[in-house]
C-alpha cells in the first residue's frame, strides 16, 4: 500500500491539479486551488492527492496508514513497520554481506554495478546513515529493532528482516 501511496506523492508539481481532478472525488474548485499551490505548499497538495487516490482504490484506512508510514519514514526518520520489506536469510547476515551486494540482492537496484555507483554517489543509506564504502561488510551488528533499513536515494526504502 505504501508504494502505491508513494507513487502519487511523487507526482510532478505541474501534474498535481490535473491528477486531483482525474483521480480523486474532491470538488473541482478544491483541485484547482491545491494545484495552484507553489513551493513547499505543493507538497501538502501531493499528500492529499496520494491519500485521496489511495483511499479510492484501497480504502480510507489503508490510505491513512500509508500516509502515517510516510510521515514516520520521512518526517521523523523512524523505522516505519509498514515500509516495503523482504526476508533475508539470517546465515547470510551472520557471514557478513558487502554493502554493494546487499543492495544488489535487495532489489533496490538492478545490478551490483548500479549498487556500487549508488554508494559512490552518496545515495545509499543503511539505517538512515550514509554508506561510504561499497565493500563495507554488513552483519548482525547492524540490525536496528531487528531489521536493516536500506535506502536508495530519498524516496526508495526497504526493510530487510532476517529469518
Amino acid at each position: 500500500m505504501f508504494e502505491y501511496w508513494q507513487f502519487w506523492r511523487n507526482t510532478e508539481d505541474a501534474d498535481v491539479g490535473r491528477f486531483l481532478k482525474f483521480f480523486t472525488d474532491l470538488p473541482v474548485e478544491e483541485c484547482e486551488r491545491l494545484g495552484a499551490l507553489q513551493g513547499a505548499e505543493i507538497n501538502e497538495a501531493k499528500k492529499i492527492l496520494a491519500t485521496e487516490a489511495t483511499a479510492i482504490c484501497h480504502g480510507r484506512d489503508a490510505a491513512l496508514a500509508a500516509a502515517e508510514t510516510a510521515r514516520q519514514a520521512f518526517e521523523t526518520g523512524s523505522l516505519a513497520a509498514d515500509l516495503p520489506s523482504r526476508d533475508l536469510p539470517r546465515a547470510e547476515l551472520e557471514a557478513g554481506i558487502p554493502a554493494f551486494k546487499l543492495f544488489g540482492d535487495s532489489g533496490l537496484v538492478t545490478t551490483n554495478s548500479e549498487a556500487r555507483r549508488l554508494i559512490r554517489g552518496g545515495g545509499a543509506r543503511l539505517n538512515d546513515l550514509p554508506i561510504q564504502d561499497e565493500n563495507r561488510v554488513i552483519g548482525l551488528d547492524d540490525l536496528v529493532e531487528g531489521v536493516l533499513k536500506l535506502s536508495s536515494g530519498k524516496k526508495r526504502h526497504l526493510l530487510l528482516r532476517p529469518i
